[in-house]
This record gives structure tokens, C-alpha cells and sequence, in this order.
């Protein structure tokens, strides 16, 4: 398949390029585009046929659901059961933006989208690009991340085209993706909201909004083949680099210590090792490759360079990954969720001990 490359800036989006995108997605096509969380790969989500070519093309397991994006909270409608007073609350506070909420879907749904549940994800992104392609194509836009199934997420055109050239219809470069995590996955079809994947928007904020949100408990269970999952995310190892990966948790000092013992262990066994610092500590190291994936104290920092970091130590050849872990909440819980599942779940404590 021949792969068409369309550059658009965000800040200056040219209406007859994006026109051309979006009949590629009205006529049954493919087509990667930017928004403010990652890269997505759409395609016309009552379009059965479109749907089964993003399966194929990142090599996606069919028991991952999608989520379907929408240019106008209105167009939420005819996707849903119904829509309960508190996701109206959500959606004034949140929409456009990085939350995706889990409906009881409709009839209009099929069912390749939602894995076979009677539930849908649906979200409303606010990245312009992303908006007025799905504006223009005048349908639903189902879109996971625009990456080959397992790597880490696309953050940049070029991630994409090294993922996907060849696999799809049409490549829209608009630069960097500014939040840089995938969308945080509501629930709310039961009593409490309940939160299946972590991101951009906290239980912090939704709790200002809701009151009492719940966290998933299969957010702990460590990719169990059992699980049958209601988001994207959660199943599958996920965001992995070609290199292991390895996170190291404990305080500052510990963590900078262990890491120094693991380079120094891994260079002995023969291994090129990267280590995956914070702004805090990256001056600390006086061996092996050092990436700063961004500052402690601006956690949206990290979010933002994540998954750029991951690949770039692949384009170095890396043999392992010692990755610094991060306070556990906020943004950090986002943060935290992508390094684990990078990692396979192999964590190592700073101050002794492993957890696999």
C-alpha cells in the first residue's frame, strides 16, 4: 500500500489538505492524525470494513476495544443508551480534551469497536487538527494510537511514519502531540465513576466535579491473559520499546544508587545501557547514555517527553532501560501506569529487592 504524507500546521491549517484527509476516512480509507494526547489511527467508525483495516494494519488484538472520537459533544447522541447527569458535568468541564468516557453504546455501534460489550468509549479531542478532520469527514472517528501494536505510543509524525508507512491510507504530520499520554478512561455506566486507565485528566479533577471516583482494580493485575478488558490499555503489554526495560522505585537517592549498580552490572554482561533520568538527577550520573524524560516538580513535563524518550534510546540501540520511577499521584499515576507496562511489570526497589 502506498502511504500519502500530508504536512498540516496546527497553527495555520490548510482546509483543502485536510478536506483531502478526511473523504480518505468517508470512503472506507485510513488515516493517521495528531491530537493533544498521541497519534491517532481513524477510520469511520459505523464502517465496519474501515475498522477491521486498523486491526491489520497495527497488528492489534481484536479483543482491544477502540475509541470512537467526535468533533461536537452533540454527536455523543446517537452513539450512547443514554447519558446520566453527572457525564453532562463532565462533559461542560472536560470536552474537548484528554477524557474518554465508557457508555452503554447503541444499536448504531458495531460491534468490532466495543470487542463484542455493550459498552462504547467515546471522546472529544481538542487538538484543532483532530477536531475539523472529524468535522469534515462528517462521521465518527474510531482511533487507537497510530503506532504498531505494543510500542510506545506516537507523540510525533515521524514515530508514525516509522510505524505505519505502508500499512495505511494517509499520514497527517502536525507536529508534536502536547500532552503527550493517552486520554484518561472513565467508566461511568455504573453508580461510582470508575477510572480503567490513567491519564491526562487526574482523579483529583474528576473528584471536584464527581465527588467519589473509584480506581480499577485490574489496573494491578499485571497484563493477566483472563482479563477481559473494557478500555484500551488494558491487557496487553504496552508502549515497549525494543529494549527491556527496567523501573527503579524507592527515594531519590536510592533510586540514583541502584541505578548506578544495575549500568554498571548490565556494561559488564555486555549490554548497552540507557538510563531514563529526571531533570533532578540526571547530572548524577557519570555513566552510560543519560535521558532527562522531565522535571519532577512539572510532572506534565514528563508526560509530555515519555514516550519520545522510549524511542529514542531505541534509535540508539540500547539493550536495556533503567527508568527512575515517579511519586505515584496526579500525573504521576499516568506516568507510572505507562512505565510498568513498558517494564512488563519489572520493578527492582532502590533499596534492595525485586518485583516481577
Amino acid at each position: 500500500m502506498k502511504t500519502k504524507i500530508i504536512e498540516i500546521d496546527p497553527q495555520a491549517i490548510d482546509l483543502d489538505k485536510l478536506s483531502e484527509a478526511a473523504e480518505v476516512l468517508r470512503n472506507g480509507g485510513t488515516v493517521a492524525f495528531p491530537t493533544e494526547t498521541v497519534y491517532g489511527l481513524g477510520a469511520n467508525a459505523l464502517d465496519e470494513a474501515a475498522l477491521r483495516k486498523i486491526f491489520e494494519a497495527k497488528g492489534r488484538p481484536s479483543d482491544n476495544p477502540l475509541i470512537v472520537h467526535i468533533a461536537q459533544k452533540e454527536d455523543v447522541y446517537p452513539l450512547v443508551a443514554d447519558v446520566p447527569e453527572k457525564v453532562t458535568l463532565l462533559m461542560e468541564k472536560f470536552w474537548p480534551g484528554p477524557l474518554t468516557m465508557i457508555f452503554r453504546k447503541s444499536a448504531a455501534v458495531p460491534h468490532i469497536i466495543t470487542a463484542g460489550l455493550d459498552t462504547v468509549a467515546i471522546r472529544m479531542p481538542s487538538h484543532p487538527v483532530a477536531r475539523l478532520l472529524i468535522e469534515k469527514a462528517g462521521v465518527p472517528v474510531a482511533a487507537p494510537s497510530a503506532n504498531l501494536s505494543g510500542k510506545p505510543s506516537p507523540t510525533r509524525g515521524c514515530h508514525v511514519v516509522e510505524d505505519l508507512l505502508g500499512r495505511i491510507d494517509v499520514i497527517i504530520n502536525g507536529g508534536d502531540c502536547s500532552v503527550g499520554l493517552e486520554s484518561t478512561v472513565l467508566d461511568v455506566t455504573g453508580e461510582v465513576p470508575m477510572i480503567l486507565r490513567p491519564g491526562g485528566i487526574t482523579k483529583e479533577a474528576l473528584e471536584e466535579v464527581l465527588g467519589e471516583v473509584s480506581v480499577d482494580a485490574a489496573l494491578e493485575r499485571k497484563n493477566e491473559t483472563s482479563l477481559i478488558p473494557k478500555s484500551p490499555g488494558m491487557k496487553y503489554t504496552h508502549y515497549a520499546p525494543k529494549a527491556e526495560v527496567i523501573v527503579v522505585e524507592g527515594d531519590m537517592e536510592s533510586i540514583v544508587r541502584k541505578i548506578r549498580q544495575l549500568q554498571q552490572e548490565k556494561e559488564k554482561a555486555g549490554l548497552k545501557a540507557g538510563i531514563m533520568a529526571t531533570d533532578e538527577t540526571k547530572d548524577q550520573y557519570e555513566n552510560g547514555l543519560v535521558i532527562s524524560m522531565g522535571s519532577r516538580k512539572r510532572p506534565e513535563t514528563i508526560t509530555h517527553r515519555l514516550f519520545r524518550v522510549l524511542r529514542d534510546f531505541d534509535d540508539q540501540g540500547v539493550d536495556v532501560i533503567l527508568a527512575e520511577a515517579v511519586e505515584r499521584k496526579g500525573l504521576g499515576d499516568a506516568i507510572m501506569n505507562r512505565l510498568l507496562k513498558a517494564a512488563g511489570y519489572h520493578v527492582i526497589r532502590g533499596n534492595g529487592g525485586e518485583i516481577k
